[in-house]
């Protein structure tokens, strides 16, 4: 592999002053963040063959870096408890939104779930096939104030949790919400796991409890590529990764959804309320005339002992998630021993974050004050700490875990956003993760002048050097939103279409493409710019955006450390995966 050194000019006039110098492997654009190992060395990614990977005991560099200063000044005191009490309505809205979704499809349909049709709701499911109930739940407001109504989590739980001890997907639908049927949300939160599985290469468990497709909605669900059939596309790509999936069909699984079960690696049923068919027996009636039973049609007898479609019969529930959990101790992974070393906590509060959160870009506070209470010790060491200090750069580390840090502290200027490319790099070269901390500019630079033209015209070239250096990077990327995500500024900082492994928001974020109240200068009449800033107001908030599934959860600014911590244990677990490197035909069932 061979490596260049970028250097980096600022045109002044006539004069080419240099700036800074950034090692940059020209090879970087070719490691996909899906197909390729992703956190790796690379002269391990290119020439060590896949049986030598193996779990050796390891110590990393001891720390030397500085502590940062997250000590409050008495005149910021008024601006954060002005944050504080914007933080506290937005815990409130969290708070009501937690408890909607922990309701599922209502006292009548849970009651319906659990005394007719015998079946354990699904947080229940979870408890059994997980070793506890610390787990990471993606994006659990989902399909809450959309305009076809609400869909509680969109109708399906979707996170990662341990199971015997290795970090694995799980996809469970909630038979409650609208009796399992799937909306537009529904597919496009099943597909979002499936690609966080593909970026962290980890096995997936469906536990499949669906009866199909929402119809009056077919369109937006069947026909385009990232529609529903991108699902079993998915399975297959998976299988051909070496990434382990196991079924659980502990209810109905009707028309596109019998195709999780058989592109599986291995399927568990369960007996009476598992089935599996393409058409029910109402669709058989009206198609033949004759009557059939669930059960005769495809259920679990019919699929374990005729047409071979599952592999292992539970007679009950608690006994078909035992069976996957033995089927995922089977799994070619080596796990590390339990690390003892005691983990530096922050010197700061983390409960302190609620009043950092800003309210507005104009309540925003020295990023330093947020990195103080989320990294080990309160250390960072800082980089290029005099040039383009409207942008935060540094390592530091979370729960003993290495990682990069870039956080905007103001305007993405021309030099921030060169100091942000010449750090990017550097990660990428010595496969450090990287976290973007977003809180971007309002509304983009207003060109007044001919001075301010080619100023503005330098910066644009230095945010395109910026977002080639973040899409190209080949380590994990990791973003959260703590204010604004707003404009151009926010791809740079590794927004979502530039396919972060994880991206979360704070309560108070604002997703759009201006903010509210800054419409002024785009458009003419009063009229105008009242609807504006009103559509603004409604559609750039945290939860409008993960209703929709912009990211993957709305978080607590005190919950960040530990959520950064988990994803970055998640991450790695793919070190420990052995043979995983050559490519394979997908496994196909009989």
């Amino acid at each position: 592999m061979y490596c260049c050194v970028l250097r980096s000019f600022q045109i002044k006039g006539n004069k080419l002053k240099h700036l800074t110098r950034a090692s940059f492997s020209i090879d970087h654009c070719a490691h996909s963040p899906v197909s390729g190992s992703l956190w790796q060395p690379l002269t391990h990614r290119t020439h060590q063959p896949a049986a030598s990977h193996r779990c050796v005991s390891s110590r990393r560099l001891p720390s030397a870096f500085p502590v940062i200063d997250g000590a409050f000044q008495p005149a910021h005191r008024h601006v954060y408890e002005a944050n504080l009490r914007n933080s506290r309505i937005c815990q409130q809205k969290y708070l009501e939104h937690k408890e909607k979704v922990m309701k599922g499809g209502g006292e009548n349909a849970i009651a319906r779930h659990t005394q007719r049709n015998r079946k354990v709701l699904v947080r229940d499911r979870l408890r059994m096939l997980l070793d506890d109930e610390d787990y990471l739940e993606l994006s659990p407001f989902a399909g809450l104030g959309l305009p076809y109504g609400d869909i509680p989590a969109a109708g399906c739980l979707t996170g990662i949790g341990k199971i015997n001890g290795l970090w694995c997907m799980f996809s469970a639908n909630d038979a409650t919400v609208k009796g399992g049927t799937a909306y537009p949300i529904t597919v496009k939160k099943q597909l979002r796991a499936q690609v966080v599985a593909m970026q962290n290469r980890l096995p997936f468990v469906y536990l499949v409890d669906s009866g199909g497709a929402f119809l009056p909605l077919q369109s937006e669900i069947f026909p385009d590529k990232n529609h529903g059939g991108r699902t079993f596309y998915n399975e297959a790509v998976m299988s051909a990764m070496k990434i382990p999936q196991v079924s659980v069909v502990c209810g109905s699984c009707t028309a596109g959804g019998a195709y999780v079960p058989t592109m599986s690696e291995e399927a568990v049923i369960v007996h009476r309320i598992g089935t599996i068919f393409l058409g029910g027996p109402p669709l058989v009636k009206a198609a033949t005339g004759e009557e059939v039973s669930p059960e005769d049609l495809g259920g679990a007898r019919l699929h374990s002992e005729v047409s071979g479609c599952v592999d292992h019969f539970a007679i009950a529930e608690n006994e078909a998630y035992e069976y996957t959990r033995n089927i995922i101790s089977t799994l070619n992974y080596e796990l590390p021993e339990e690390d003892d070393t005691q983990v530096e906590e922050p010197l700061y509060s983390t409960d302190d974050l609620m009043g950092l959160a800003p309210r507005c870009y104009n309540h925003s506070m020295d990023v330093r004050l947020i990195v103080s209470r989320l990294t080990d010790g309160s250390r960072f060491q800082e980089f290029k700490a005099r040039y383009g200090t409207t942008l935060l750069t540094g390592f530091a580390r979370i729960e003993g875990h290495q990682i990069g840090i870039v956080a905007n502290n103001g305007e993405l200027t021309y030099e921030a956003s060169l100091k942000g490319s010449h750090f990017v790099q550097l990660c990428d070269q010595r496969d450090i993760p990287l976290i973007f901390m977003q809180n971007t500019a309002p509304e983009p630079a207003h060109t007044l002048s001919q001075t301010k033209a080619e100023s503005n015209t330098n910066r644009l070239k230095a945010q395109g050097s910026m977002m080639s250096a973040v899409a190209c990077a080949s380590v994990p990327k990791m973003t959260v939103v703590i204010g604004g995500c707003h404009g151009g500024d926010s791809y740079a900082m590794c927004g979502r279409a530039f396919d972060p492994n994880f991206l979360f928001l704070w309560p108070n974020a604002r997703v759009s493409i201006l903010a509210p109240g800054h419409s002024d200068a785009f458009v003419q009449s009063e009229e105008e710019i009242t609807q504006i800033n009103e559509m603004l107001e409604e559609e750039s908030s945290a939860f409008f955006s993960t209703g929709r599934l912009w990211d993957d959860g709305v978080i607590l600014p005190q919950d960040t450390r530990k959520v950064l911590s988990k994803c970055l244990k998640i991450i790695k677990q793919q070190e420990y995966q052995l043979s995983r490197e050559k490519m394979r035909t997908p496994f196909l069932r009989l």
